[in-house]
């Protein structure tokens, strides 16, 4: 008889806080979503605790109503974070391989990795992930899998991503009085990155960008592995002030006219139309010019992925990723983003979408909720681990030799 385990995702975003509950069984390893919550994220900006009695608050509701649809207990979750308080860097690490035969064994790969963690960082400062992007054993370079080779030398070139310590000891405080078990904390994007791409795009190489509501990430994945990511500080909010601002309207207002008439595309909406506040605002009665607006959202669209071009500038990427671009988020739902981002890119461009899950898919299946089902895919692929305010590898990875075969071209 098979064995199902319950999964937990908790989203914790500058707009939204979002709970998602999922089983899977030993037999068919596939997710099956059994309960979503939802609530606002008072309390919480731009990743950041601002309030820990309203953010507990709505953590608490947001679990509430996954537990009620579910019908399971919520007591440990994989918790996603995102914010400009997040940084990404590189660094490379070197052991010599003194075992019998001088044979690489996981041990070997745990201390490269370490050595690697021995950045200098601030002191306010943790690490919440390290990724090895390539190995190199004595002048042998380009290794995915080290294991069970013959050297003398191993080195490791590696990605961290770190987060600000006193955010993520924040949020550990509200997640405590919610009741609630940190299995691990995860970078958003990297959660976005196990809902909706696939390892040939991964290979052949991709950009990933998850537009929020106060910050965009950018990850860039070639060979199965990621060799680059960034914070940018801009988000869909964005566009709401620039829209309350130059259409001289309420922020609910502006919110309002960028859902429902919003688009990135000005040259196909009439000069002459015009949209009647009234009809969707108690507090503004005017009338405004709908291309205009959509002038307005193109502008900021614009700068966002000018700034995503710069970044793949900087790597030697700009317009040579044949997996393009795939958008996430919930901000890249705005009519012509995907046009828009093709153009100024120089790339194939697509939304992404959560993928290969079961269950009342109808209440995920959207871009917003990318990163919160990737959360159930990291935790199925990955396991449980501590959390990474308790580092160790062991935890963190699991079996090291799963792990890193994961990276491997299927």
């Amino acid at each position: 008889m098979a064995n199902t385990k319950i999964l937990a995702g908790l989203d914790i975003g500058s707009s939204k806080i979002r709970v998602i509950v999922g089983t899977v069984d030993d037999q068919k390893n596939n997710i099956n979503i059994i309960g979503v919550g939802l609530s606002p994220s008072h309390g919480i900006r731009k990743g950041m605790v601002t309030d820990i009695d309203e953010a507990t608050s709505n953590i608490t509701t947001a679990l509430d109503d996954a537990e009620r649809m579910a019908g399971e207990p919520i007591h440990r979750a994989f918790v996603g974070i995102s914010g400009t308080h997040i940084e990404a860097y590189d660094s490379k690490g070197v052991i010599a391989i003194n075992g019998q035969n001088a044979e690489i064994t996981e041990d070997d790969v745990d201390r490269v990795l370490e050595a690697a963690r021995a950045v200098s960082l601030p002191a306010n400062r943790e690490i919440l992930r390290i990724i090895p992007k390539s190995f190199s054993v004595d002048s042998q370079r380009n290794v995915k899998y080290p294991v069970g080779m013959t050297g003398i030398r191993l080195e490791v070139e590696a990605h961290i991503i770190t987060a600000q310590a006193s955010a993520i000891k924040n949020l550990d405080k509200c997640l405590y009085q919610t009741g609630i078990d940190t299995e691990e904390v995860i970078p958003s994007i990297l959660a976005c990155a196990e809902s909706v791409l696939d390892r040939k795009q991964k290979e052949l190489g991709v950009v990933l960008i998850e537009m929020g509501a106060t910050s965009t990430n950018v990850a860039v994945f070639e060979e199965d592995s990621v060799i680059y990511s960034s914070i940018l500080p801009v988000g869909g909010e964005h566009v709401t002030n620039d829209l309350a601002i130059g259409l001289r309207c309420a922020i609910d207002t502006a919110e309002k006219v960028k859902i429902e008439y919003g688009t990135c595309l000005p040259d196909e909406v009439n000069n002459r139309e015009e949209i009647d506040l009234a009809q969707i605002s108690k507090t503004d009665v005017h009338a405004v010019n709908k291309h205009q607006a959509a002038k307005i959202i193109e502008a900021r669209y614009h700068e966002i992925f000018m700034m995503v071009r710069d970044e793949l500038t900087k790597i030697g990427r700009e317009g040579m990723l044949p997996g393009g671009a795939i958008l996430c988020g919930g901000a890249v739902k705005m009519a012509g983003t995907v046009d828009l981002t093709r153009e100024t890119l120089a790339l194939p461009a697509q939304v992404g979408f959560p993928k290969d899950l079961e269950g009342i898919i109808d209440r995920v299946d959207d871009p917003s909720f990318a990163h919160l089902t990737g959360l159930l895919h990291f935790a199925n692929r990955y396991g449980s681990g501590g959390s990474f305010l308790d580092f160790d590898f062991k935890k963190m990875f699991g079996n090291t030799a799963k792990w890193l075969k994961s990276f491997l071209p299927s």
